[in-house]
């Protein structure tokens, strides 16, 4: 079974930066790409970035310039530093793996985390 397990929320103030981690565990033989999603209350979720296994980032418009992306694929984790945070950044983040082939499978599955509340306050 393949778990991802978060750390790094937390309340900041307007400006402040936060660093998210997520790290994937379990019998894997290859991960695809790895994310990070949000959702605010009231709110779909929604992609932030997404990492490829190739190191290929892609990030939501708003978020471009102040967050970035990285991995680490012989660890299987991937790291989310938000800088210049907005109050509207305020959600709760969740982490995700696409296609994640573990030990013995012919296919792989996504898996996500179980989230990490980010408030942005003054």
């Amino acid at each position: 079974q393949v778990q991802l397990m978060e750390s790094g929320g937390g309340l900041v103030q307007p400006g402040g930066s936060l660093r998210l981690s997520c790290a994937a565990s379990g019998s894997i033989y290859s991960v695809n790409a790895m994310g990070w999603y949000r959702q605010a209350p009231g709110k779909q979720r929604e992609l932030v970035a997404v990492i490829t296994s190739g190191g290929v980032t892609n990030l939501a418009d708003s978020v471009k310039g102040r967050f970035t992306i990285s991995r680490d694929n012989a660890k299987n984790t991937v790291n989310l530093q938000l800088n210049n945070l907005k109050p509207e950044d305020t959600a709760v983040y969740y982490c995700k793996a696409d296609r994640v082939v573990v030990q013995g499978a012919w296919r792989g599955s996504d898996y996500w985390g179980q989230g990490t509340q980010v408030t942005v306050s003054s």
